[in-house]
């Protein structure tokens, strides 16, 4: 008869087994894996990890360059004064948006005007960034750099490591869309990553990815409040897509996206070369 102790490892060892193994809508990950890709998304432990890139290859993300060019001018003035409202002085805006790093279609076309800060979605998000990722600190309405931030200017990687974790983990991506204050796409950033380093070398359908992702985290599907000419799946996929390629991996520079630019024309994602240089994902390993 075992004892309770050899009882108690016979059930270690069913968990661990059951806990390391490979779940298909995982694509092959285990549930051991799938908390290092949730809560330690680039952990020692997790499958994915941000590799260092050559300097050159730092300018091909127009996020960085964007905030480093907002960092450099609070770093050249000592202290950069916000407005009455806490945003950036309109012109410096002016100034950022010139540098064409990231360009908006509503701006670009003359559909809109660019004047302060909340005109354009990318600066407002560059000075968000800056704060969350703790490269420059808000006192009396100006903004100057950290100590981490004066760091980590002249260091690109440590830069972009502070960056992408910021919008990973802190920045609320349901900021500037009307799909509701839900988790979309967010939960489970990490996951996005391996999918696109999975099948990202081919053009692909959005709907690949959201259908993937949904799989994985089918729960999302219920936080969603569609209107009543779409499907929760349909309101849920749209979300995704948006935030995942429109608003986070394009403005890092990881992917291309394919479309008409029609409201109801497929859209269609490459990962870009720089995307294998940046991100490297081991495949499941039982011996994890």
């Amino acid at each position: 008869m075992e004892s309770l102790e050899e009882l108690q490892k016979h059930i270690d060892q069913i968990m661990n087994e059951q806990n390391n193994r490979g779940i298909p809508e995982f694509e092959g990950y285990s549930p051991i894996d799938m908390q290092y890709i949730l809560y330690d998304t680039f952990g020692e432990k997790s499958p994915i990890q941000l590799l260092k890139l050559s300097e050159l290859n730092y300018n091909n993300i127009p996020i960085l360059n964007q905030i480093k060019y907002l960092l450099q001018l609070i770093d050249k003035k000592g202290e950069l004064k916000l407005t009455t409202k806490g945003y950036l002085p309109t012109k410096v805006v002016s100034e950022i948006y010139n540098q064409k790093f990231i360009k908006d279609e509503m701006i670009e076309s003359g559909i809109s005007k660019l004047y302060k800060e909340t005109d354009s979605m990318s600066i407002n998000l560059t000075r968000i960034l800056s704060e969350l990722s703790g490269t420059v600190k808000k006192r009396n309405k100006k903004l100057s750099l950290t100590k981490k931030g004066k760091a980590e200017l002249n260091n690109n990687h440590k830069l972009l490591k502070s960056i992408f974790k910021a919008f990973g983990t802190k920045f609320n991506w349901a900021y500037y869309d009307g799909y509701g204050d839900n988790q979309i796409g967010q939960l489970g950033f990490g996951f996005s990553l391996i999918l696109i380093s999975k099948y990202g070398s081919e053009k692909k359908p959005d709907y690949f990815y959201s259908n993937k992702y949904l799989s994985a985290f089918p729960m999302l599907i219920e936080q969603v409040e569609p209107s009543q000419f779409e499907t929760n799946e349909k309101h849920a996929s749209e979300c995704y897509s948006l935030r995942t390629f429109d608003r986070f991996l394009n403005y890092f520079g990881l992917i291309k996206i394919e479309s008409e630019n029609k409201w109801d024309s497929e859209k269609f994602i490459m990962k870009t070369e720089l995307y294998d240089k940046l991100i490297k994902v081991r495949p499941h390993n039982t011996g994890s």
